[in-house]
Formats: C-alpha cells, sequence, structure tokens
C-alpha cells in the first residue's frame, strides 16, 4: 500500500519538475540538444519506475521498516550533499574521489578497492568531460598544479 502511494506522489513530482524543465532555456546556443534534454530524460526515467510500481501486481507484503537501511539511505543523502557544497572548492577529481571512496564504504566495500575506484573515477571521469568532451569542470585545489 505504502508503495503505491509513494509512487503516486513520485508520478506527480515528477511531472511537475518535467513542467518545470521544459522552460530551461540556455543564452547562447552552445549545445544542439539545450539544457532542457537531460533532466527531462532522468524525469522519464524516474516516472517509468514510478508507474510501473504503481501497477505493478500485488506481491510479498512491504516488509517492515529498517532502521540499518534508514540511516544508509542519510548518510549517502548527506556524501552527495557535500559533494555538492565541496564541488567548486576542492574541484572534480578530488571531490568525485572522496564521493566515489565515501559511498563504496557505504555500499560495504573493502577499504583498498574503494580507495583505487575513487581515485580512478575522479581522474577517468575529469578526462573524459574535461579533455575529450570540452565540459570545464573546476579544478579547485589542483589549481594550483596548474602552470
Amino acid at each position: 500500500m505504502y508503495v503505491r502511494v509513494f509512487a503516486a506522489a513520485w508520478l506527480l513530482a515528477c511531472a511537475g519538475l518535467a513542467l518545470l524543465a521544459w522552460g530551461f532555456e540556455a543564452p547562447f546556443a552552445y549545445d544542439p540538444v539545450g539544457p532542457r534534454a537531460y533532466p527531462l530524460l532522468l524525469l522519464f526515467l524516474m516516472a517509468c519506475g514510478a508507474l510501473w510500481l504503481l501497477c505493478k501486481p500485488h506481491g510479498d507484503p512491504t516488509p517492515p521498516f529498517d532502521w540499518s537501511m534508514a540511516r544508509r539511505a542519510l548518510y549517502c543523502v548527506l556524501v552527495l550533499l557535500a559533494y555538492a557544497l565541496l564541488f567548486e572548492q576542492l574541484g572534480f577529481v578530488i571531490t568525485t574521489a572522496l564521493a566515489t571512496f565515501a559511498l563504496g564504504l557505504l555500499f560495504n566495500g573493502r577499504l583498498l578497492p574503494s580507495l583505487i575506484s575513487g581515485v580512478l573515477m575522479g581522474v577517468l571521469l575529469f578526462g573524459l568531460f574535461d579533455l575529450l568532451l570540452d565540459v570545464p569542470l573546476p579544478l579547485g585545489v589542483l589549481r594550483l598544479l596548474e602552470s
């Protein structure tokens, strides 16, 4: 029952956010698709998931509330909030590496593989976006290494 209520509320939220995203306009044409394509695509995918939850046949009853999962979800939100707040100051590479490392540990990853994947994710995604796709990303404290 709660899943269907959540799905209906999420579907309404997706519809409202899609109306807001439809008005996204760039002051100049820098991309053939424009700034509204990415949010609309994500909202479409979320709406599809909400529709599936709303219309799926009844299965097992909803499990009882799990406090450990709620705590992990809260930690995940806090890591993403810290990522957003530190993005400009520390730069893309460092914040992405730290967030990937923290999320790896949060999802029961081992210390060394989480650390390695965090560093690789930060460096490789920076290379992909900044060098190959020409998307400018903040360097943050790594600006000091730039000569």
